[in-house]
């Protein structure tokens, strides 16, 4: 009887284990713990957030999700001002070398606190005592060209006095120009910036080689320098959104705007990023032209420069109407969408338009020109397009209130006097610079200014490069309509009507705005003439009179198309 019950036992313990092995063939998936695909490796952060999405990174069952999460997540597109813009095929075909194109500088163990060092911050302290100054020297940071030396004043001892004292302290030191910091932001500390005995070159080369340069994930990763304390300096432009270089000749300022070109150059393909290159002095950006990130050849007319930027204001306003289009915010979210949705329009580039010596076109167009700069820095920067904008001449008429207003990142170089500083950058301590490369960055973020020591490349490097960049693909270049001869199209002065008043009408009644620059696009004529038009309707009641930078409003339409 038990012997029976024990062979009855074993049978069913057999069977029960063959429907189970049925079942798991039959249903591979259930014998799984729940949720099993979240106990896969996650992909690393860089690869979540990058919009190229590898499929030799990743198996699909994961990478389907992680385009799902980013685009359902929430109901409005985060702007992640750190975020990689989208990158084709042709992009990962893209890449400039370093070696054979750059140079290397020795630059030296300068961050060593030497004797001399140590021996100038006893002739400080001793300085500031000869004035009855108690303090202590609480720190030491050497830099390429400049050493901080951090000041500890006594209790009661006012900052104002140390500060008055630069030039007594330079004269000790036997330094060609001392700085003072009072306060260092962040610190219980006066900073004293007295310039090396031997500068230190901050290369090129050895910036872009940085794991911070090559491994970020800025939109526009540019390279700038080396701050006080010798860290790189590397800034998204992105989140500047705009930039604006000054300073005097043979401060560094050329060589800044080569430096953030090339460094462009060498991360971002012309899919990514392209350009629009205003030179009115001829031979500053003459390299350049050619290069495969070109929307039009270096443009060097001020006229037509002017016209480049009215361009820049039309796709400004047709990248606007296709965010709203697709109901999102920024480019970033567009080109995740357009990623995603494999549309025929594609992802649109980022375009940075650099103006080198803006002052002489402000000088040939005048507020028109104040205007439209002020403009595009107001609004492009949802839709990618960013300026840098330089010039040598840091006078209110260059450098106007309105677009100080619109340009919050700034970077100052060597200048004559406080009051040019305070024009670049709202404060004093330009005029303190040495000239070179030395350079106060004054960011949107942080407008403290920070001191750094510029990168530098040579017109040798710079040719290398670029001929690097036009070995890779020739320029698509944009329309050329957009360029036209006013001396072709302007009809004579004493002519009662221009032939095209009735046609200005139409577009103007049309529109429901009267502009000079707005018939400009539209009729494809010279800013002179279109303005002639403009006035034309104002003195025959058409149009009212100028409203700064605002459209003119249209007072009455007439009986008649030309009346």
């Amino acid at each position: 009887m038990i012997f029976g019950g024990i062979i009855l036992f074993l049978f069913l313990l057999l069977e029960l284990l063959l429907i189970l092995k049925v079942r798991s063939l039959l249903y591979p998936g259930l014998d799984k713990p729940p949720g099993g695909l979240l106990l896969l490796p996650a992909a690393p952060e860089n690869e979540q957030h990058s919009e190229e999405l590898s499929d030799s990174k990743a198996p699909p069952a994961i990478i389907e999700p992680e385009i799902e999460l980013l685009e359902e997540g929430s109901t409005e597109e985060p702007v992640e001002m750190t975020e990689v813009p989208p990158s084709g095929t042709a992009y990962k075909e893209y890449g400039l070398p370093v070696e054979g194109l750059l140079k290397e500088y020795a630059s030296g163990e300068y961050w060593q606190i030497d004797d001399n060092t140590k021996e100038a911050a006893a002739v400080l302290k001793q300085t500031l005592e000869e004035f009855k100054i108690k303090a202590e020297v609480t720190g030491i940071r050497k830099g390429p060209v400049i050493t901080m030396f951090e000041i500890l004043p006594a209790p009661g001892v006012k900052i104002s006095r140390i500060a008055n004292l630069a030039d007594n302290i330079a004269l000790r030191l036997a330094a060609s120009r001392v700085r003072i910091v009072a306060p260092i932001p962040g610190k219980q500390a006066v900073g004293i910036e007295v310039p090396n005995r031997e500068r230190a070159i901050v290369s090129f080369r050895e910036m872009i080689v940085l794991e911070s340069f090559q491994k970020n994930n800025f939109a526009i990763p540019i390279v700038l320098g080396k701050d006080i304390a010798g860290e790189p300096q590397i800034v998204d432009l992105t989140q500047t959104p705009h930039l604006l270089i000054a300073g005097a000749t043979g401060s560094g300022k050329s060589v800044c705007v080569n430096s953030i070109i090339c460094s462009i150059l060498y991360r971002r393909s012309p899919e990514e990023v392209r350009f629009l290159l205003i030179d009115p002095k001829i031979v500053e950006l003459k390299f350049y032209n050619d290069i495969p990130h070109l929307l039009t050849p270096v443009v060097t007319d001020p006229r037509k420069a002017f016209q480049a930027l009215q361009y820049c204001i039309t796709e400004m306003e047709r990248r606007y109407s296709l965010l709203d289009s697709f109901g999102v915010r920024d480019i970033r979210s567009f080109n995740r969408k357009a990623l995603k949705q494999k549309t025929t329009i594609g992802k649109l580039p980022y375009i940075v338009i650099v103006v080198d010596e803006f002052a002489d076109l402000m000088a040939t167009t005048g507020k028109e020109m104040e205007a439209t700069l002020a403009r595009l820095a107001a609004m492009s920067r949802a839709v990618g397009l960013h300026l840098v904008l330089a010039t040598q001449r840091p006078s209110i008429d260059v450098i106007t209130g309105l677009i100080k207003a619109n340009i919050p990142t700034r970077i100052a170089f060597m200048v004559a006097s406080k009051f040019d500083s305070r024009i670049i950058i709202d404060s004093v301590g330009a005029e303190k610079l040495l000239g070179q490369g030395d350079m106060l960055f004054s960011a949107a973020w942080d407008p403290m200014p920070v001191r750094m020591q510029g990168t530098y490349l040579d017109e040798d490097e710079v040719e290398a490069v670029t001929d690097a960049a036009k070995a890779l693909g020739q320029p698509d270049y944009i329309d050329e309509e957009i360029f036209f001869d006013d001396d072709i199209e302007d009809f004579v002065a004493g002519d009662s009507e221009d032939p095209l008043m009735g046609k200005a009408l139409e577009i103007i009644i049309t529109a429901g705005k009267a502009s000079a620059s707005y018939l400009q696009r539209r009729l494809k004529i010279g800013y002179n003439r279109a303005a002639r038009i403009i006035e034309e309707m104002e003195m025959r009641g058409i149009v009212g009179p100028a409203n700064g930078s605002k459209p003119r409003e249209i007072l009455h339409v007439p009986d008649r198309t030309g009346g």
